[in-house]
Formats: structure tokens, C-alpha cells, sequence
């Protein structure tokens, strides 16, 4: 059931993350993320509170047993080895669309815990784009690599029962909405958002579509942070 009063526009985003705004705060956006920050600034000073920030994507009882990444100066490394199958982590800014005006912005911070079936077939697209970012890459260079993937068939498409869980109140995964809700993705090849009901008006699924990756990525809000506390449904 949707929470009465619950009005939330369609996200957007590689499968994420970020939400969408206006068009005078995207302007605004470009403005003052243009490129790359040094990524001193992108980086958790400490790493036992990225370890903390990223097991908040989901209740203890998965993120507890989770492998868990931290971004380290050659890309992610593995803090903690888990036993379930899933993997948490702290996205950065760069896991958003190419065309997104906070591709860049070191402020970002977006715990995430991906099933195992994402592991496999989602996961591994951002580590490699954060491999290029820490490389040095332009974003036209890794929007190029990402569509030679494509013409080449090499891109991995996500898996059958691919999901994450993006429930931390900790988060910030935009300027325009901080940690926005708590909420599940769903992770397909690209399909009619209509067919999930999505982005229609009163339905609690919203939808993003991947450019150029021929991916769909369905968001499910929920009522409650990983530590089990209510979301406030604020009407937008």
C-alpha cells in the first residue's frame, strides 16, 4: 500500500542513486561540479566509519555477514570478508548517469548492499568505472568505453533476481534531496516501466532507465531505515 500523502518524483541515474531536480538546481549543479575533485575528497578519512556507513544499507541480520569495500587510493578493497553472498559499499557520485549534474560531486555518499546475483552482474560495471575515475579518465572516455562494450557485446547485463538495498539514513545521494527514503532496487535488462506499473501516478514503484546501458532499474520505497526506526513519508 502507498503511504498516504507520499508524492515522489521519478529518479533517475546508472541504478541508483541519485534524484532527479529542477532544471534551475541542475543548472546549478553543473555549475559547481564541472569535473573531477581531488579524490582526497571523495575519500572516508576513516576507514572503520566507511566500514559502518556502508553495512547501514541493510539490517544487521544481512550487512552483518556482508563482504564490505572501501574506496582505497587503486579503487575498492575488501575491509571485511563476509559469508552470505552480499556485498556493501559506499558509492560515490560517479555511479550516476553520464549526463547526471552531481556525476561529480565529492559530496555524495550512498550505502548500498547488493545481493548476490548483483554482485555478479551489477556491481561490476562501477568498480570498473571506478577504476577509470581513479586512473584519471574524462567522463567522455569512459561513456566511450562503456558504449564500445556495448557494440562489442561484452557488457554484462544484470542476472535474474538481481537487487540491492539502499535503506541507510546516513546516506546523501543528492544535493536536492540528501538521503531521500529508504528503498529496494530491482536491477533488468531494459524493459516498459509501464509493464511494473512504474512512474504511473499513485503507484509506489518508480523506474530509471540506463543510457546508454540497456538497463532498467526499479525502486521500491519502504517504510523503514535498516536500524528498524519509521521513515518520515513527507508529501513532495
Amino acid at each position: 500500500m502507498q503511504p498516504r500523502g507520499w508524492e515522489i518524483a521519478p529518479l533517475c541515474g546508472l541504478a541508483l542513486l541519485l534524484c532527479t531536480v529542477g532544471p534551475a538546481a541542475a543548472e546549478e549543479a553543473k555549475a559547481a561540479y564541472p569535473a573531477m575533485a581531488p579524490l582526497t575528497q571523495y575519500r572516508i578519512a576513516s576507514r572503520d566509519e566507511e566500514i559502518a556507513l556502508a553495512r547501514s544499507a541493510a539490517p544487521t541480520s544481512i550487512s552483518g555477514d556482508a563482504d564490505v569495500l572501501t574506496l582505497g587510493d587503486r579503487g575498492y578493497e575488501t575491509a571485511f570478508k563476509g559469508n552470505n553472498g552480499f556485498v556493501c559499499l559506499v558509492e560515490r557520485s560517479w555511479a550516476a548517469g553520464f549526463g547526471d549534474a552531481e556525476f561529480w560531486n565529492p559530496r555524495l555518499r550512498a550505502p548500498i548492499c547488493f545481493n548476490a546475483a548483483a554482485v555478479r552482474s551489477v556491481l561490476p560495471a562501477y568498480l570498473e568505472r571506478t577504476n577509470w575515475v581513479i586512473a584519471g579518465a574524462a567522463k567522455s572516455d569512459m561513456l566511450g568505453r562503456t558504449r564500445a562494450a556495448l557494440a562489442a557485446n561484452t557488457f554484462t547485463m544484470p542476472e535474474a533476481g538481481a537487487m540491492c538495498y539502499m535503506l541507510s539514513r546516513q546516506g546523501y545521494l543528492s544535493d536536492a534531496d540528501g538521503h531521500w527514503y529508504p528503498h529496494l532496487m530491482f536491477f533488468t535488462a531494459r524493459t516498459d516501466s509501464a509493464a511494473w506499473g512504474a512512474n504511473l501516478s499513485g503507484s509506489p514503484i518508480f523506474a530509471a532507465q540506463g543510457d546508454p546501458e540497456p538497463v532498467t532499474t526499479f525502486m521500491v520505497p519502504v517504510i523503514k531505515w535498516s536500524d528498524g526506526t519509521s521513515a518520515v513519508m513527507e508529501k513532495r
